[in-house]
């Protein structure tokens, strides 16, 4: 414990005893697919690792001053070997410990964090990076038409967060996005900010499902040409490739399919008009 309160007194202006302040662990994330149907990279909690210490603790992502609850002041990654996510990597998440000064006013709280009804934390922070997890498209940049939720020759479609620039602060929330860490990721820290974001959200997957209709009708016709042109080659690749192609280079393969088959078909014209008219002459 003195190592503990040693590590908690960097981030106070005089130093603390144990029974001054009440200290606690907290899961902030994981690498395991949440509800949103995203999940960290292991650089990514690497990243917040780092970035988490010395945060304050909010309610509701609620950033008044006088919503400050707690603090932390240490951070670990964790590997559980025993266990796995759901596309099958081990198990790691993001442990932190916090603090807060024991007061009157936080004494039911506290009660209410030993008692297990004040659990379920989110964080806030910011990442560049939100990758399909089929074809590596950065879904922040291009939407790929892959649908998070669904699966693909028979791999699962999520979204991989990474390149973390900045973390804001953690709250207690109600209902958590992450199953196992009960955390709820945001990218920013303004209402109005959440709200545009929510709406552009809203948007993309609105677009993705488009998108992903439009890839669904080109797999259908470059699987009738790959048949109509007899590649064998094509037909083989068909379960591997094309489902981690993005909808442009179905295009192109489509495109080029079609230009094979016109061709083909031209050459069969010729060769049945020259057979025709070598048994005429005959």
């Amino acid at each position: 414990m003195s190592e503990l309160i040693n590590k908690l007194n960097e981030f106070t202006r005089r130093e603390h005893t144990e029974d001054e302040v009440y200290i606690f662990d907290l899961v902030l994330c994981d690498n395991d697919i949440d509800r949103d149907g995203e999940c960290f990279s292991l650089s990514a909690l690497e990243t917040l690792q780092k970035l988490f210490i010395g945060k304050t603790g909010l309610f509701d992502h609620d950033t008044k001053g006088t919503n400050q609850t707690a603090r932390i002041f240490s951070t670990e990654l964790i590997t559980d070997n025993s266990k796995k996510t759901k596309y099958g990597a081990v198990y790691t998440y993001l442990k932190a410990c916090a603090y807060m000064v024991k007061t009157s006013s936080n004494a039911d709280l506290i009660k209410e964090i030993d008692g297990g009804i004040k659990k379920e934390v989110s964080i806030s922070c910011s990442c560049l990076n939100q990758t399909c997890s089929i074809c590596g498209a950065n879904k922040k940049k291009k939407s790929c038409g892959h649908i998070k939720g669904k699966v693909y020759g028979g791999k699962p479609c999520y979204v991989i967060l990474d390149d973390v620039t900045d973390a804001y602060e953690w709250s207690f929330v109600a209902v958590p996005a992450q199953i196992n860490a009960g955390v709820t990721k945001r990218f920013g820290n303004s209402s109005d900010e959440n709200e545009i974001i929510k709406m552009m959200q809203n948007e993309l997957d609105e677009r993705d499902k488009i998108i992903g209709l439009i890839g669904e009708n080109l797999k259908a016709e470059i699987t009738k040409l790959s048949f109509l042109t007899k590649s064998h080659s094509l037909s083989t690749i068909l379960s591997t490739v094309v489902e981690r192609m993005d909808v442009m280079e179905m295009i192109e393969l489509k495109e080029g399919l079609e230009k094979e088959y016109r061709g083909k078909t031209q050459r069969q014209l010729v060769k049945a008009y020259d057979d025709n008219n070598s048994s005429f002459k005959l």
